[in-house]
């Protein structure tokens, strides 16, 4: 492997002299996300009322798969951002969510069942005939989640992301049947998931898509950056990182765990509310998540130090009227204190303010907190495959 060598030596020159590739992120509006809010709320109080089947407690972090197969999950339907890969020979394109909290690489099939609705919800569906760079695997892949699984099989077949970088031989799974993902799915713009975590929490050990470019050479640095455009497209960098979209140092911080991005938080605080690391407080840094959660019973507090409700699904209004006087919420990780501004953690649409906090209670080994979207818009962050470190600078507004 050629990537040897410090931190600092490593990242310092990786702006100037890495050949990076970068990928296009697309942002789901804030007003879909709000949209999505408010009928997740009619729904539940249509179930509490009786008037349609509902699990109204929100989906856990964890799946139920019982023996290798199973992994850390989550409800996409909060997603926001997406960007292009193509597979096989020609290229065939499709809209992925890049998920730093997952492992896995799948995509619809030809054939596939709940994968899309006619007419408003088209998917992308791979088809392995048409491709001359295909090999066969055939292993059951399957994921479960709260409301059921998605399944399908192993293949082979070359990747292609940012246009140009290609891996080579990539296993990844065919979906035959996405049901687990529910209508989250059906509606959602992304046809699949390309997982930017570790291969250690990778269904049947399947190597992933970065750790392949590491292996066969592709890229110049093991490294990987987010920009999450605030209003606008953001931008995935390959290969190092671009020191264009932030301001001053990047500031790195040790994994707590190569699983997920899994780090340790130092406290968090937000107007009279203050949680210090009496015991250890762990956070995964995560892409496919775009809130930010918590303990239950912290996020209640959080929450109403801000002047946040709750509704019945956990999650939290905040009156529109009142933006101005929200306070901050500052994130202390590393010794180094990291701010989200007050009118930044409210997604605004319709009339609608949702606090972008949810409270989710995660089984060990899951982390406590996950830092989603809501963080990352707010700085730029590069992650190190190899030295497994995460580094965070204040992002430029676009």
């Amino acid at each position: 492997m050629k990537f040897l060598g410090c931190v600092s030596l490593l990242l310092a020159s990786s702006a100037v002299t890495a050949d990076v590739h970068k990928v296009s992120l697309h942002k789901r509006s804030d007003e879909e996300m709000v949209l999505g809010h408010l009928k997740r709320e009619s729904d539940a109080l249509k179930g509490v009322l009786h008037l349609s089947p509902l699990e109204v407690e929100p989906p856990g972090l964890r799946g139920n798969v019982q023996g290798p197969e199973s992994e850390i999950i989550k409800d996409y339907g909060n997603a926001q951002y997406f960007g292009t890969v193509s597979l096989g020979s020609p290229p065939q394109s499709f809209q992925v969510i890049f998920d730093t909290g997952s492992s896995n690489l799948w995509v619809p099939k030809v054939g596939c069942t709940h994968c899309g609705l006619p007419f408003i919800s088209h998917k992308h569906k791979y088809d392995h005939d048409k491709s001359s760079s295909y090999t066969v695997d055939g292993k059951d892949f399957e994921i479960m989640y709260g409301s059921g699984s998605v399944s399908g099989f192993f293949s082979l077949d070359d990747v292609t992301l940012a246009d140009d970088l290609v891996v080579d031989g990539q296993r990844f799974a065919e979906i035959q049947d996405a049901g687990g993902l529910g209508m989250a799915y059906s509606l959602g713009k992304f046809d699949g998931i390309l997982g930017l975590g570790f291969t250690s929490i990778s269904i049947d050990g399947a190597v992933t898509p970065f750790e392949n470019l590491i292996r066969q050479n592709k890229i110049d640095q093991p490294v990987f950056a987010f920009y999450l455009g605030d209003n606008g497209p953001g931008e995935l960098t390959f290969g190092g990182y671009d020191s264009s979209k932030f301001e001053g140092d990047l500031e790195f911080v040790k994994l707590d765990a190569a699983t997920y991005w899994q780090i340790t938080l130092d406290s968090i605080e937000a107007g009279e509310y203050k949680k210090e690391a009496s015991d250890k407080i762990t956070a995964i840094v995560d892409s496919g998540t775009s809130l930010i959660t918590g303990p239950k019973a912290e996020i209640s507090k959080l929450a109403a130090a801000v002047g946040a409700k709750p509704n019945i699904m956990g999650e939290y209004t905040i009156d529109c009227s009142t933006l101005d006087r929200i306070p901050d919420v500052v994130f202390e990780i590393g010794g180094n204190k990291y701010t989200i501004p007050g009118d930044k953690t409210v997604i605004q649409a319709q009339g609608t303010c949702l606090f972008a906090f949810m409270g989710m209670d995660f089984p060990a080994p899951g982390p406590q907190w996950i830092l989603g979207d809501v963080f990352m818009r707010e700085y730029y962050t590069v992650f190190n495959y190899v030295d497994q470190t995460i580094g965070f600078a204040k992002a430029v507004k676009n």
